[in-house]
């Protein structure tokens, strides 16, 4: 048992790790190929990154999409979920990231990004659940702006901290 888990997050680690597009017209359905990346550092658990869930440091695993797949997932796909960030995620972070879902609680491996913009006099600082972040976004003097980059990731939660 424990070696098929091992397995499965190996797989989970390893299909995260590797540049996607959309291969299929949008009238079909949805469907990834993949490219092996070839760059062991972009890969495995060496790309991993820490971000905030409900106040707490999980790991994930992300790779950008394509502006093609990006494109057409936004589309199509009402079910994304979303990771907030300081800064665009090929970036270093000022500040870890925030993810709206984790496995067992709506979770779907596609994330829309979304950056996290401090509006004048507001001090930037970290958020540590999505509910922070959209209150800090709401209110008629908003901490911070949330713009839609239009980019898609396929992220892999691979364990806590």
């Amino acid at each position: 048992m424990k070696a098929q888990s091992i397995l499965v997050m190996a797989v989970l680690a390893i299909s995260s790790c590797s540049k996607t597009s959309l291969s299929e017209p949008q009238s079909q359905p949805v469907t990834l190929t993949t490219k092996a990346a070839t760059s062991s550092s972009e890969n495995g658990r060496e790309s991993a990154r820490p971000v905030y869930y409900d106040g707490k440091l999980v790991t994930v695993n992300m790779v950008e999409l394509s502006d093609d797949a990006s494109e057409k997932i936004i589309a199509s796909n009402s079910s994304t979920n979303t990771i907030y960030a300081y800064n665009d995620l090929d970036e270093p972070q000022d500040f870890n990231s925030v993810v709206d879902a984790i496995p067992t609680d709506g979770f779907n491996p596609l994330w829309l990004q979304m950056l996290i913009v401090f509006n004048a006099g507001f001090t930037p600082h970290q958020f540590v659940s999505d509910d922070q972040v959209l209150a800090a976004a709401s209110g008629p003097n908003p901490e911070i702006t949330l713009v839609n980059t239009g980019e898609i990731y396929r992220c892999a939660v691979i364990g806590p901290l």
